[in-house]
């Protein structure tokens, strides 16, 4: 019998997977930074807008660094548990990866971090699903 050409799933997205490569080079991208910066920090983030982040970005490219991707491959990159974490105590923050964060690698103290951090902050036009102020 010839093959039915009903009920086929047609996917007409032009967008590809993240295979099994990227994330390897995200792991390996966190370990890097994890060697030669000595401090991590986590940052939650809602309703981010792309040009106010490259301008962070930018401003603090000779000092920091960011990296955001999926939290299950951020956390496996930091390691899941005592055994294979990348360097002390990194586990512990590898459990708080849940939501909308993003790891920032810094050469930086905790209060200019803190500071710089606590600077940033925007008003713009309300997307989908913001509360009205």
């Amino acid at each position: 019998m010839p093959k039915s050409k009903r009920n086929k799933v047609v996917n007409l997205t032009k967008a590809k997977k993240k295979d099994r490569q990227w994330k390897e080079g995200l792991i390996t991208q966190v370990r890097n930074a994890i060697e030669e910066y000595p401090s991590v920090c986590l940052f939650r983030h809602h309703n981010m807008r792309n040009e106010l982040f490259k301008a962070l970005r930018e401003e603090l490219k000779k000092s920091s660094r960011f990296v955001m991707g999926s939290n299950k491959v951020l956390q496996v990159a930091l390691g899941k548990t005592s055994a294979d974490e990348a360097r002390n105590h990194l586990s512990l923050l590898s459990d708080r990866l849940a939501g909308q964060v993003g790891l920032m690698f810094t050469k930086l103290s905790k209060e200019e971090v803190l500071q710089t951090l606590g600077e940033v902050e925007h008003d713009d036009f309300a997307r989908a699903g913001s509360k009205a102020v």
